[in-house]
């Protein structure tokens, strides 16, 4: 029976949770972007999650991204700006709702895990059928494309072939409405500039986008939000995020809870400038 796009993204909770215990119980750790990359490999995305929203992000990667806010809710996942960890408790879920109607129905409803429930423990390794020449296995591995790879090539083939028919019809309407004019942005309620620097900008702490201190302004003409301050000469590190909280943010080269922009100010007048169309930022 077909699931809805409610069913599917936490049916994407859950790989979300196997991805990172995989990771820890394989010592392999990946950051938010190539956990979600994988969640969609495994839970492909349909027709009506494809289509791309403005940003040219498909609407079922949105909603898992916002969706993973229940995770952290029930307590299995921690979201922090060095990247997301999955607890004990989240590792304990993977066990206790192995399946994804049980799995679904506990996050729903906000049923604990029971407390006897045993973490996961690792597969046993697969005996190879015949043992490669040590010179043919060597060249074996130097060729063979990292976990981390295969992610990336898994999901770029993935989106490619789940969106471009839509990509193609959002471009083709885009360019046609430009000639006219300018489309309307889909802009989110509050952007903030969360970085080592915000208590230089009267915010009662450091990276923390909840303050007033930290908000940027949008100008309406352009499209753009702003933040001008006065800054001392250093070198500081920021991230853009969204609508008070660290749900979404980005990071270096606009990439979804990416690296940390970093900034080398000589000291004086600073304006930082975001394009939420192309997550860019400029800074003078």
């Amino acid at each position: 029976m077909r699931k809805t796009a409610a069913e599917n993204t936490n049916i994407r909770l859950k790989a979300v949770l196997d991805v990172l215990a995989e990771g820890v119980l394989s010592g392999e750790s990946q950051n938010a972007g190539a956990v979600l990359a994988e969640a969609l490999v495994r839970v492909p995305l349909n027709a009506y999650e494809a289509e791309l929203l403005s940003g040219g992000i498909p609407r079922g990667h949105k909603s898992l991204t916002t969706a993973t806010a229940k995770l952290v809710k029930a307590g299995w996942l921690v979201k922090g700006r060095s990247g997301w960890t999955i607890t004990e408790d989240g590792q304990r879920a993977t066990v206790a709702f192995a399946d994804a109607a049980s799995f679904s129905a506990a996050l729903d409803a906000g049923t604990p895990v029971p407390a006897d429930t045993p973490l996961p423990v690792a597969a046993p390794a697969k005996p190879a059928a015949k043992k490669a020449p040590a010179k043919a296995a060597a060249a074996k591995a130097e060729k063979a494309p990292s976990k981390a790879a295969k992610v990336v090539d898994k999901a770029a083939k993935l989106i490619e072939d789940a969106v471009a028919p839509v990509a193609k019809a959002v471009l083709k309407k885009a360019e046609a409405d430009a000639e006219a004019q300018a489309p309307a942005v889909d802009q989110p309620a509050a952007v903030a500039v969360a970085g080592d620097f915000n208590t230089l900008l009267g915010a009662p702490e450091n990276w923390a986008p909840q303050y007033d201190e930290a908000q940027m302004k949008l100008d309406e003409l352009d499209q753009l939000w702003k933040l001008s301050a006065e800054i001392p000469a250093g070198y500081y590190n920021f991230k853009i995020a969204l609508n008070r909280s660290w749900e979404e943010n980005y990071g270096a080269f606009g990439a979804f809870d990416g690296a940390n922009h970093e900034l080398h100010h000589s000291g004086g007048q600073l304006t930082i400038r975001y394009d939420h169309r192309t997550r860019d930022i400029t800074v003078n």
